[in-house]
């Protein structure tokens, strides 16, 4: 038995919501200025559709889902009309873009080899080894979705937690939870954020000060339960949750006295790293490359958060005549000017520049199609108009909720739909603009049910066995997944507990 993939799983889910679109009474809320319903509004229409219309909307949904075209008379979307684009081609476009920026860096080999120069320098100090890497991961994970690229760090890892007395229970830890508390904590992460934020019809950077603060306190949980476990491992290895396979304790030494974390010239284990000759140290190529990375992630960051609103704490302050406002069609040429820089820094040349840009777009044309599909049953939904209709069932339970309650309950109602829906990018594209126009009529920010969303999303993906990353993961590490289980079950309690306390405080304050 096998899990469906994220694009057959929105394919059944595209035939579903079509024929449930026949049995929905078809309705509609009247909008404001902005295009947003007004609550207490609702009545019901008619769609006008035909059969055949139907099955158009059914066979064209794929196509619509990428540049269908709203009408702004009917509402009607189809890629042959006039009035606005309602399809996701600007966020697919992105997807690729910051796929082939990705992959052009990792073709450097800088980002490999600082990450392994990092735990080769911290190898005799446990406690910081795990701080280091988890708190590198979860940068990359908050800020690009670092997650996948993960398992490539399990060979130099798990020798090295091994080599300190760990078990290799620690080095999942590391990093597992370490990329996945970054994307749990999303601030930018365009496939998550970013996707979502689309949906919600609001800026990437809004919300991003609540997400920033959430990030820090999570992160900072997360290494103090890896770094206790670790400890207490080295300290008594029966407390070991996996036990150890034979020669795994070969090598190990006992914690030293003075709680430093590890042995200052143990032997390393088979396949570790020696201390005499450990990774190669960065080039001038390679810190050119790093310092790129980091210029264009800050520069993202700075270009799409609404700096007015941030700093005066008004959602409608004036904008400040510095703020750039990007959105997705800028940032996504922004990754295609940087995939070039980064190409033509490290010298690449023109001929694998050109093939490694193209190889990291199609790379990520899986989770550009999941929101392409995903947005397609919207199309769907709109033009048969019975999204008003779902969105009027839930209102009466919406209205008078306290607005910390309504956020829990978005979190809370999210879990299910994020293992049922593993693409976090497609769970987006469809939950959102349910999702989006619920808040206003709870009187809650957008900003926060994209932060609690995706708190949903990343919370379940820390141990769900549908994600690549966790089975992969434990594999590669050599440890049962029952027992991963086991390990991270407190931590999930911990961060459930958090997680609802954050969005809970984000809702109150705005």
């Amino acid at each position: 038995m096998r899990f469906p993939s994220a694009l057959t799983i929105l394919a059944i889910v595209t035939v579903a919501v079509w024929i449930l679109a026949f049995v929905i009474p078809s309705g509609a809320y009247d909008r404001n200025a902005d295009g947003a319903p007004v609550e207490g509004t609702y009545h019901r229409v008619d769609s006008g559709q035909s059969f055949v219309d139907r099955l158009n909307d059914l066979f064209l949904s794929p196509v619509n889902g990428l540049y269908g075209i709203q009408d702004a008379k009917t509402g009607r979307v189809g890629p042959s009309l006039a009035g606005e684009l309602y399809g996701s081609a600007g966020v697919f476009l992105f997807v690729l873009a910051i796929g082939a920026f990705i992959t052009v860096v990792f073709a450097t080999g800088a980002l490999d080899r600082g990450i392994g120069l990092l735990a080769h320098r911290l190898r005799e100090r446990g406690a910081l080894l795990i701080a280091g890497v988890m708190t590198v991961f979860s940068v990359l994970g908050t800020v690009e979705g670092f997650a996948e690229e993960t398992l490539g760090f399990y060979g130099l890892i798990v020798p090295l937690m091994l080599a300190l007395g760990y078990d290799r229970l620690v080095a999942t830890g590391t990093i597992i939870v370490g990329a996945g508390i970054g994307v749990l904590c999303s601030t930018v992460n365009p496939f998550a954020t970013g996707v979502a934020s689309s949906a919600a019809d609001i800026s990437l950077g809004d919300g991003i000060v609540l997400r920033f603060v959430m990030w820090l306190v999570l992160t900072a949980v997360s290494i103090l339960y890896v770094v206790r476990y670790g400890r207490r491992v080295q300290r008594d290895p029966s407390k070991s949750l996996t036990g150890f396979l034979p020669g795994d304790r070969d090598h190990a030494q006992p914690a030293p006295a003075d709680g430093t974390g590890g042995p200052r010239e143990a032997d390393p284990a088979p396949g570790a790293p020696a201390a005499t000759d450990g990774p190669p140290e960065l080039t001038g190529t390679h810190k050119l490359v790093l310092t790129l990375l980091t210029l264009v992630f800050a520069f993202m960051i700075f270009s799409v958060v609404p700096w007015s609103s941030a700093l005066t704490g008004k959602a409608d302050a004036t904008p400040y005549g510095w703020e750039l406002g990007w959105s997705f069609p800028q940032l996504a040429a922004l990754f295609l000017v940087a995939a070039v820089l980064v190409g033509v820094a490290a010298r690449l040349g023109e001929a694998e520049l050109s093939s490694t840009i193209i190889q990291g777009a199609a790379d990520f044309i899986s989770p550009a199609l999941v929101i392409v599909l995903a947005r397609g049953v919207t199309v769907i939904m709109n033009n048969s108009q019975i999204t008003d209709t779902v969105l009027h069932s839930i209102e009466g339970v919406v209205r008078g909720a306290p607005s910390a309650l309504f956020a829990v309950l978005v979190f809370v109602v999210n879990l299910p739909l994020a293992f049922l829906i593993p693409s976090t990018s497609g769970h987006a594209t469809l939950a959102m603009p349910i999702l989006a126009p619920l808040a206003d009529f709870a009187g809650v920010s957008r900003a926060v049910m994209v932060t609690a969303w995706q708190a949903a999303s990343g919370w379940m993906n820390l141990w769900v066995p549908t994600t690549a990353v966790t089975i992969g993961g434990v594999a590669l590490a050599k440890v049962g997944y029952n027992k991963y289980l086991r390990f991270v079950a407190p931590l999930l309690a911990i961060l459930f507990v958090l997680i609802c306390a954050f969005v809970a405080a984000g809702a109150a304050l705005t």
